[in-house]
């Protein structure tokens, strides 16, 4: 699903609100998660999941075309971990 997928299915559910404003809030959240993990912060949706940033180490690489060695320097990941009630309903029977 993309961003304008969400606003629409976000508005077709919400007839009272127009599409300005439902894509007003859907940046808001979607700007507070990014800055909140820039940040370092550690957001937590409960029943969906957590969002949070790992740190992969430094490392020495290979080139998988020439075979050289690539030094790659040390990267931030965001993590998503998914929650209780998320993964309960993937794996419905």
């Amino acid at each position: 699903m993309t961003k304008s997928e969400l606003i629409d299915r976000i508005t077709a559910q919400n007839p009272h609100l127009t599409l300005k404003d439902v894509e007003r809030v859907v940046s808001v959240i979607f700007n507070s998660i990014s800055s909140a993990l820039v940040n370092g912060d550690r957001i937590e949706f409960r029943g969906f999941g957590t969002f949070s940033v790992r740190t992969r180490s430094a490392r020495i690489a290979k080139n998988p075309r020439t075979g050289a060695q690539v030094k790659v320097e040390e990267r931030k990941i965001p993590h998503f971990k998914c929650g209780k009630t998320l993964f309960d309903e993937l794996n419905k029977k």
